[in-house]
């Protein structure tokens, strides 16, 4: 897959909400501002509920800068790609399959599987277990340049573990002039 790091053409935003899975992986293409807040929604123990009286920790917030490049596939029935650089640094990678399936990998080493669904309403569903845990992401689009995330963790007994939402910003280069 090559990558290719340019955000949607005007053509593209005129074809906004993307209506194929390509499409929604190359409109995720570009930096963002992204806002971050997670939830631990386990039930604490003795010890952590003391701690929380000093301080919370059942909720943090972070901002930073995210980049998304789309990776265009090799064959002309794949759907390619996404890079991401969390404000954190290392790179991920998700590459997507025509039958609905994703394999993502991550700095250190570990690889993932899981499913995607382009839903009707142009959002994205990505599936995903670990060790008994599932994960659900939704990402969609509510505006060509304002991008929407949230996603739950579900421990193996079907408690939820935690969950988080960002809201992300497309940084928009203005022409020189």
């Amino acid at each position: 897959m090559t990558s290719a790091t340019e955000p949607p053409t005007p053509a593209t935003i005129a074809a906004f909400p993307p209506q194929t899975i390509a499409a929604f992986l190359a409109f995720c293409a570009g930096d963002w501002l992204s806002l971050r807040s997670r939830f631990s929604l386990e039930e604490a123990s003795a010890e952590a509920r003391q701690a929380e009286e000093d301080e919370v920790s059942w909720h943090s917030s972070e901002r930073g800068e995210l980049t998304v490049a789309y990776l265009a596939p090799e064959g002309t029935d794949e759907p390619g790609g996404l890079e991401i650089t969390p404000p954190t640094g290392g790179r991920h990678r998700l590459l997507f399959l025509p039958g609905g399936d994703f394999q993502g990998s991550a700095p250190d080493g570990t690889v993932s599987t899981g499913r995607w669904q382009l839903w009707p309403d142009g959002s994205l569903e990505l599936t995903s277990q670990r060790a008994g845990t599932s994960v659900r992401e939704r990402i969609w689009f509510t505006k060509a340049n304002l991008r929407l995330r949230s996603s739950v963790e579900n421990l193996p007994d079907g408690r939820p573990g935690r969950a988080s939402f960002s809201s992300e910003i497309r940084r928009v280069s203005r022409p020189a002039g």
